[in-house]
């Protein structure tokens, strides 16, 4: 199943995920897509026409363009998710998300897929990590794995 983490940038949860059998859908490969297609410039000039479509899909024009453009890259994985790993209040080093705006918008969008998800507080003690690391695996052992839901 593919599995929407949030934060999204997050190498924890994309290992964990994968490690269980499901494709973690994380900003990473948006990006990763568009820095390896061929013809375009280097970054930041990486953008096809169509990108700022799906940015306006969740954003009004009057929108500051960086939550536009951070909703273009957040399209594909919103559209694709099957089920979703919340973690509430993340410090920075396990995947800062950068931008206020488009995370409770993210936030908001995943919620309303009414999807299977999972919702956790950031860790702060060796007993909550254990504790976290137990709940994720007990809700992706739950879900299908990529392969048997197609």
């Amino acid at each position: 199943m593919k599995i929407f983490i949030y934060p999204t940038n997050s190498l924890i949860l994309s290992d964990l995920v994968a490690r269980f059998g499901h494709e973690p859908l994380a900003i990473m490969q948006e990006i990763s897509k568009k820095i390896k297609t061929g013809g375009l410039d280097s970054p930041p000039l990486n953008i096809t026409p169509e990108d700022p479509k799906f940015g306006l899909k969740y954003a009004a024009v009057e929108v500051p363009s960086g939550v536009r453009g951070r909703m273009s890259l957040f399209d594909p994985l919103l559209t694709q998710a099957g089920a979703a790993i919340i973690v509430r209040d993340p410090v920075i080093s396990f995947g800062c998300m950068g931008c206020a705006r488009t995370n409770e918008l993210v936030n908001f969008l995943i919620r309303a897929k009414k999807i299977p998800m999972l919702e956790l507080d950031y860790p702060v003690s060796e007993e909550d990590a254990r504790e976290f690391v137990f709940r994720i695996s007990e809700f992706l052992k739950s879900l299908k794995p990529a392969e048997e839901k197609e």
